[in-house]
């Protein structure tokens, strides 16, 4: 099986071309529209405006620069569509495990593992860094596994946590983010100024039939309805393109993104990235591009199995015999009661076979005295523990104390007494 690109293994939403070479949002379907919206009115305008004013100016080749600026406009405002939606935003590559050095404990918070109670794993949710001399504190991202640099966001529409992250614009079907954002606003201010190219000239067009026919406005409307069209157009398209090119200058002024502008504008936080308008001018326009800190186009590396977390019990008591200590300590008690029973089992039923044999026409014996004797050693044994530490941790080892073993040979001595007693009171009767 040949190896997977990077690619082909994504785990974002977005949508490749060419091999990994262009990477796009899920919604890049939207850029046909965008496409429409900047060619067609453009086409309008060079077939039904500017051929007709070719010859309007005293030098003939100025009536063709009309023309020749919206068709290389309108390429220039292409390009930066192109630029903006195909390239990576600023995306921040996924860990495939959760980093390490932020392991910590909760005791808190305890599961059950194998019958024991075990602290959870947890990871701080957020940890501040320090940014122009001031705190910031940064999220845990739980889906690409990393604490998020200063400024960035994840994106749920792609999936993705981007450097700088400012928004997701649906029309150019893209995240803007730190390696974009110069060319998004770039693309906004020129097809702003394409608008107030193309409807400057419409109206230039409406005042030439005018002259012509020396008639109203509304006979040069007539005799023109495109340019009134694209009056009509750009003027609505001025709102949306002019009022974003004019809101993302008070950003960049202020070295705002619009995710913080939103979200932050209640809250009069002190703006730490602010270094004045000048020099967020020149952070924007005048810096390098970043490289992308991924390579589409790479093969996937085969990931080394690790071994899982260690797991910290509050007290780590290690099972030596594979169950729980003191169920041990029980069967050790069992097994000690256990052999002083049978050694006593034995000296009763030496009594009864030396009775028997001796008959069953003798006196009748008191075994009161016996009962009496052996009850009184029948006791439960003690059992001492002794805790022995070695230099790799705590181990504890049951064992039968000299009691237990003391207390069976006093019993076994005590039941040959009793046993050569009851011989002379028999044989006395024989």
């Amino acid at each position: 099986m040949a190896p997977k690109r990077v690619y082909e293994a994504w785990k974002g939403s977005n949508k490749f071309l060419f091999g990994g070479r262009l990477i796009f949002g899920p919604d890049a379907r939207s850029l046909l529209v965008t496409l429409l919206l900047i060619i067609v009115p453009v086409i309008v305008f060079c077939v039904f405006v500017a051929r007709h004013l070719r010859h309007e100016f005293s030098s003939y080749n100025a009536g063709y620069a009309i023309l020749v600026v919206a068709v290389l406009f309108n390429i220039y405002v292409l390009i930066l569509l192109f630029l903006t939606s195909s390239r990576d935003p600023g995306v921040i590559p996924r860990n495939l495990h959760p980093p390490e050095e932020e392991f910590r404990y909760d005791s808190s918070v305890s599961v059950e593992i194998g019958g024991r109670q075990t602290p959870s794993l947890q990871f701080p949710r957020t940890k501040e860094v320090m940014v122009n001399g001031h705190s910031v504190k940064v999220k845990y991202c739980d889906t690409c596994m990393l604490y998020r640099p200063p400024r960035c966001s994840h994106c749920s529409i792609c999936n993705n946590c981007v450097e700088r992250f400012d928004h997701h614009c649906p029309w150019v079907g893209q995240c803007i983010g730190l390696r974009n954002y110069r060319y998004f606003f770039l693309f906004v201010s020129s097809a702003t100024i394409l608008c107030i190219y193309v409807f400057s000239i419409s109206a230039f067009y409406i005042k030439v039939l005018m002259d012509h026919y020396k008639g109203t406005v509304w006979k040069a409307m007539k005799e023109s309805p495109a340019s009134v069209i694209l009056m009509a157009y750009c003027f609505i398209s001025l709102w949306f393109v002019g009022g974003l090119t004019g809101f993302h200058l008070y950003l960049i002024g202020t070295n705002q993104t619009t995710y913080e502008n939103f979200r932050y504008r209640a809250d009069n936080r002190i703006n730490v990235y602010n270094l004045g308008c000048f020099n967020n001018f020149l952070e924007v326009f005048c810096t390098k591009v970043k490289p992308s800190r991924n390579n589409f186009r790479a093969f996937v590396q085969e990931e080394v199995p690790r071994p899982p977390p260690p797991v910290i019990s509050r007290e780590p008591e290690p099972d030596l015999g594979g169950g729980d200590p003191r169920s041990k300590v029980e069967d050790d008690l069992d097994i000690g009661e256990d052999l002083l029973k049978i050694s006593q089992r034995r000296n009763i039923e030496e009594i009864d076979e030396d009775i028997r044999s001796r008959g069953s026409n003798g006196p009748p014996h008191n075994t009161s005295e016996v009962d009496s004797v052996l009850g009184s050693d029948r006791r439960a044994p003690t059992i001492r523990s002794e805790a022995r530490h070695s230099s790799e941790g705590r181990s504890e080892s049951w064992e039968i104390g000299s009691e237990v073993l003391a207390n069976s040979t006093v019993t076994e001595s005590r039941s040959y007494v009793v046993s050569k007693e009851v011989r002379q009171k028999l044989g006395g009767s024989f």
